[in-house]
């Protein structure tokens, strides 16, 4: 069995490995697609395979939909070239369910996926066609954070529209191209797991087309066009769903089945890809309905369309209570005892009490309740669902990376919540600053048994690491020269959201890090004495 158009002819095949198959004509949809685009999407990797793929199909299978998805790579040719160029825009989409079994589906909305580089000049010129195209309603983006940030404006502005580099330029310079031929509206929508998506996206673009206008490259009414929300508007939106790096075990499986060619590749970029994608079963999109040239009927396959200031609510219920402070949780205390799955620590009792206390306990009641989900229903399945599944290969070392931008936010604002409200104390907080604590312990790459290890990536972790130096587990501090140490850490606002002395923390994280400094096992000992005594 092989992931090609032609294997899709046979159903029978298909059926008897559990795949199931488009149940639209491939050919019919590409060709109306290549006619009337309708949906373009940049950041062609997993969560936009195993999610917003999936949601297309649906509507699709149903005949809520006729048109498929375009899909864009400004970062990796490899990508675009060898897993949609090699499988002929084909995935196999598998869903790891917590009961142990899958559901697999190739999925076929791709039609067409074009590297976005005015240097591959036909997939250039083919994009600038389809921006053109009256038809087109949305961009879509799921390029992750880092991909907005443009640093120095000149920088990513060099050469103009025609010699655009960073994905900000590309954006802007296709935009400039449909402003060219007749200013149609369109919706620009980031999809990327972070705060305020849409603002990041719309700051950007206009940062990179202000700068053209400037040098006189583009007219100062396409930077009008882009400001005005009727003609373009950048929604914000909430995503969720986790989409791990493709298992062996996965891939195992379906090349016991007979399918071919399955194995991952790791591009010369350094993206680590594979002709099928694995994902978890719940999944969460909420965008603002601001779309002035109409949008595919999503709704109608589960994703909520309302105003923004839901979806802000969504995405901090999400961010600052339900989900990201339990993953960094665990993720760190994962990296210390020794875990390399996160199902794995959800088995272990101390680690389950740790983000009870965190999520239940210390955030469910500040929670900002969104209106359109349950925070504690939200949290339920969060807990009871998908951190135990033990078919998800999540690993703590991933969900580690970059945790110094995440810490303000996951940690910080509960915090801020407290600080504000009269009958809190945020000194009575115990999970919380025992997750602070613990990041902190993680940042000397010793485990719990007094063994090395590497930290994650973290844009901070060296200079982190070097305000920490002379302070090593299992050589005691006296408390006043571990004071001067973390003073300044903290009291850094930027890192926590807040100064931890301000609001009456600095000395409960200090107290929690020594005690978890003392020798072998002291981590272990910590959380259980800690959670024990806050009971």
């Amino acid at each position: 069995m092989k992931v090609c158009l032609a294997s899709l002819a046979d159903r029978e095949g298909w059926a008897r490995i559990g795949v199931s198959l488009p149940e639209y004509d491939v050919e019919a949809l590409r060709k109306k697609t290549a006619e009337e685009p309708a949906w373009v999407h940049f950041g062609a990797g997993n969560i936009f395979r195993a999610f917003l793929c999936a949601l297309q199909q649906d509507l699709l299978n149903r005949g809520l939909a006729d048109t498929g998805i375009i899909a864009a790579d400004t970062f990796d040719v490899d990508n675009i070239r060898r897993i949609y160029g090699g499988f002929e825009n084909l995935t196999l989409s598998v869903t790891l369910k917590a009961d142990g079994t899958t559901d697999r589906a190739i999925l076929a909305p791709v039609t067409e996926a074009l590297v976005a580089q005015p240097a591959e000049k036909a997939d250039w010129a083919r994009l600038k066609e389809i921006f053109r195209a009256p038809s087109l309603q949305m961009v879509s983006f799921t390029i992750t954070e880092k991909g907005y940030a443009i640093g120095d404006p000149d920088k990513a502005a060099e050469g103009g529209p025609e010699q655009a580099r960073h994905a900000m330029a590309v954006t802007a310079a296709l935009l400039y191209e449909r402003w060219q031929h007749g200013a149609r509206p369109i919706a620009v929508v980031s999809m990327d797991n972070c705060s305020h998506n849409g603002e990041k996206l719309r700051t950007a673009v206009l940062a990179v087309a202000q700068r053209w206008s400037r040098d006189g490259l583009v007219p100062a009414c396409f930077v009008r066009w882009l400001t005005d929300e009727k003609s373009v508007s950048f929604p914000w939106t909430m995503i969720d769903k986790i989409t791990p790096r493709p298992a062996p075990s996965v891939e195992a499986g379906l090349t016991a089945d007979g399918v071919e060619d399955m194995a991952p590749v790791v591009t010369p970029r350094g993206t680590y890809r594979a002709p099928f994608v694995n994902a978890e079963r719940p999944q969460y999109l909420v965008v603002e309905d601001a779309v002035p040239n109409g949008r595919p009927p999503l709704e109608k396959a589960g994703v909520y369309f309302t105003d923004r200031d839901t979806v802000n609510r969504v995405e901090r219920m999400k961010v600052t209570t339900c989900l990201n402070p339990l993953h960094t949780a665990l993720a760190v205390y994962g990296c210390l005892l020794g875990y390399t799955l996160i199902a794995d620590e959800m088995k272990d009792p101390d680690l389950v009490r740790l983000v009870r206390r965190i999520g239940y306990d210390e955030g469910l009641p500040v929670v900002t309740d969104p209106g359109i989900l349950s925070p504690r229903a939200f949290i339920d399945e969060v807990i009871g669902e998908r951190l135990p599944n033990v078919f998800m290969p999540d690993t703590p070392q991933r969900i580690a990376t970059d945790t110094s931008q995440k810490v303000p936010i996951r940690f910080g604002e509960t915090i801020k919540s407290y600080m504000a409200a009269p009958d809190r104390d945020p000194a009575a907080l115990t999970g919380i600053p025992l997750a602070l604590a613990g990041w902190l312990r993680y940042l000397l790459a010793v485990d719990d048994e007094g063994k090395p290890f590497t930290c994650s990536d973290d844009p901070l972790l060296a200079g982190l690491q070097a305000k920490l130096a002379g302070v090593t587990p299992g050589q005691p501090v006296a408390p006043a020269a571990l004071d001067a140490v973390l003073r300044p850490i903290l009291s850094d606002a930027s890192l926590f959201g807040v100064d931890l002395y301000e609001a009456g923390l600095a000395e409960k994280v200090e107290a929690m890090l020594a005690e978890e400094l003392a020798g072998p096992g002291a981590v272990r000992e910590t959380l259980r004495r800690r959670l024990k005594e806050d009971a």
